[in-house]
């Protein structure tokens, strides 16, 4: 457990915290006007391994080996010059902090986008220290500074992560549907079922990794939610004839995936961030990973409750929290987060073989 504290002046700018790992949706942009949640959990925070935010640099104005040193193998169409090693928090985990008057209304729609750097100072000294993000389509969020902030451990024991089979007892998966509204709606005047804007980045992620694993030929994948993920899109990407190869769900619970499987989609811990390792055997095989939610979600789906039909929800009872939502009556095929699915993708070696840097340069949005 930390407390981040100002460099400045040592004041206390957060709640204690445990790091988990960065949210695959951590820089989703969402629709448009659509309101989306706080991004972290209470009492966590994670790391942004990567310069993120501004100053940005052109592609054309950066050297493809200053570009491939930063683990980026394809062009992109700018490279943050910031600071490596930004935090991000919940916003209510955040305190003796003020707003910058001439940072909080710039490049906002709805809210706070930080477009323009740092908008929250230390109380105490009035140094910038992080970015408030609240804006509609983005995940609500503060971005700690890592030039301006510091953590300090917390004395206290600290619980060990829970084993896989502890989590499968334990842990709750990430619904494939859930409720959205329009930013200044309340949830219970105005919202509608969709896809899962998590499910969409963690396809993105997997899509990308999936398409490096199947070596430019067919990939099949298993019936249901896997299928309506990605079916479509890889059936659309990669090429039809040569002998395809099997993509399987695997991890805790699970049965061991039969012999002649070549990739197998796989949960990321989501306390330590490890990616669950198959059995010797299996070890060859490619391993696509999936948050641990959305992969259990994907192995163990919820059966579905009835919602009501029409009008409001009952007094008291919030649908993303006492109903699983159902698939809507009508809802569109499932889309993957193409953004997402760039970014990883540019940061896989890889993507320098002709055919998927071929395929990059074609792809538009999904």
């Amino acid at each position: 457990m930390f407390v981040f504290v100002c460099a400045g002046c040592g004041a206390d700018l957060t709640a204690p915290l445990g790091q988990v790992p960065l949210p695959v949706h951590a820089h989703q942009h969402y629709g448009n006007g659509i309101q989306l949640p706080v991004l972290m959990e209470p009492g966590t925070f994670a790391v942004e391994p990567e310069p993120w935010g501004p100053p940005w640099r052109r592609w054309a104005d950066i050297d493809p080996g200053e570009a491939e040193a930063r683990g980026v193998f394809a062009p992109v169409h700018a490279l943050s010059d910031g600071a490596p090693g930004a935090v991000v928090i919940a916003p209510g985990e955040s305190h003796g902090t003020v707003l910058i008057p001439e940072n909080r209304g710039s490049g906002y729609c709805c809210g706070l986008d930080g477009a323009s750097g740092p908008n929250l100072a230390c109380a105490a000294c009035g140094r910038p220290v992080a970015t408030r993000i609240d804006d509609c389509s983005l995940w609500q969020a503060v971005w700690l500074d890592p030039t301006a902030v510091r953590r300090v451990p917390v004395a206290g024991a600290e619980a060990p992560p829970l084993s896989w089979a502890e989590l499968m007892r334990s842990g709750e998966g990430t619904p494939p549907f859930e409720p959205l509204t329009q930013w200044g709606s309340r949830p219970e005047e105005q919202w509608w079922a969709s896809w899962s804007p998590r499910w969409e980045a963690a396809a993105g992620r997997a899509l990308a990794h999936l398409l490096v694993a199947s070596d430019g030929r067919p990939v099949t994948v298993p019936d249901g939610l896997v299928a309506d993920v990605f079916r479509s899109t890889l059936d659309a990407l990669l090429p039809v004839g040569p002998p395809p190869r099997h993509a399987v769900l695997a991890g805790p619970g699970l049965p061991g995936p039969e012999a002649d499987v070549d990739i197998l989609l796989v949960p990321i811990h989501p306390q330590t961030g490890r990616t669950w390792a198959p059995a010797e055997w299996a070890a060859s095989a490619s391993l696509v990973p999936l948050p641990f939610g959305v992969w259990r979600s994907m192995a163990f789906p919820e059966p579905y409750l009835p919602v009501p039909r029409s009008g409001r929800m009952p007094a008291g009872v919030r649908p993303e929290e006492d109903y699983p939502l159902p698939p809507p009556r009508h809802h569109p095929p499932f889309r993957v987060d193409g953004a997402i699915f760039r970014a990883t993708l540019v940061r896989l070696p890889a993507v320098r073989t002709p055919w998927l840097r071929e395929l990059l340069d074609h792809q538009r949005r999904f």
